[in-house]
């Protein structure tokens, strides 16, 4: 009984430690970003060459990895067959006092699974 104890206990934790680490974007300022809210402030802005050259280090990451690494979207969208899209304005948001016509924003679409499927710059 002990062994099979010890045993269960051994599975679990491979398992546990067999999880990726979380990426670590070069250049990007966790703070700075998680303080500029929708973009309001511009410094979102500084991020887009790092977003855009390091995207394919968050494809495969799971919602809530992505909201540990990006925090919280500015705004997100439910779509057909289970997809979700996530934003996070680039550039001063809609609802901002001051913000241009058209904002740059960055999009992450989920597939059914809950996985960072597609990422671009819109």
């Amino acid at each position: 009984m002990r062994s099979l104890s010890l045993g269960c206990l051994l599975v679990c934790m491979v398992c546990l430690s067999c999880g990726k680490p979380l990426p670590e974007l070069k250049g990007f300022e966790t703070e700075v970003w998680l303080a500029d809210k929708n973009g309001c402030k511009g410094d979102r802005a500084t991020f887009i060459e790092t977003l855009k050259t390091q995207k394919n280090d968050l494809l495969g990451l799971s919602e809530m990895e992505i909201v540990q690494v990006l925090g919280k979207p500015d705004r997100n969208e439910l779509y057909k067959r289970n997809q979700k899209f996530y934003y996070y304005y680039l550039q001063p948001a809609p609802e901002c006092e001051q913000h241009p016509d058209s904002a740059l924003r960055l999009a992450i679409r989920f597939n059914a699974m809950g996985l960072a499927k597609e990422i671009s710059v819109e």
